[in-house]
């Protein structure tokens, strides 16, 4: 698998949420950005396992992605950063992040992987980011995909 590519298109699965009236799209980036553009998901840091089945057959990826939002207004943040964090519904990282799945027998995310499935949110709390502070979290991210490519 290559890793920018997927680190992109995990990007661009994220686009694809839709935030309440009145907020600003979701910026999205497949790397850690210098500056953030709130709200703002990216990928940051992931962990790889090699020879999940033989030959080179299958790699396994666990990408931990963040997701912050402006803390102009705490309470008004933490609504917005709770309805993308939520299971369903048009603001759903989870439920953008997994129709880019494709259909039954497709490969995921453009075919650029097997399979991919949003397995937690974690660290709920302010970030520090380039001198500023926000509200976010952290969603893990596991891809799995053929280790030859």
């Amino acid at each position: 698998m290559q890793i920018s590519a997927i680190r992109d298109a995990l990007a661009d699965a994220a686009r694809a949420v839709v935030l309440p009236n009145g907020i600003a799209k979701l910026t999205c980036s497949g790397f850690v950005p210098d500056a953030i553009t709130a709200p703002h998901f990216f990928v940051a840091e992931y962990e790889q396992d090699f020879d999940r089945a033989m030959a080179r057959g299958l790699d396994e990826l666990m990408f931990t992605c963040r997701v912050l939002v402006s803390r102009a207004d705490d309470r008004a943040a933490q609504h917005l950063l709770d309805d993308m964090l939520s299971g369903s519904g048009p603001a759903s990282l989870k439920q953008a992040m997994e129709a880019a799945r494709g259909a039954p027998g497709q490969y995921a995310l453009g075919g650029l992987a097997h399979d991919l499935h949003v397995q937690r949110i974690q660290g709920y709390r302010w970030y520090e980011h380039a001198g500023a502070t926000y509200v976010g979290a952290e969603l893990t991210i596991k891809v799995i995909g053929d280790g030859s490519t």
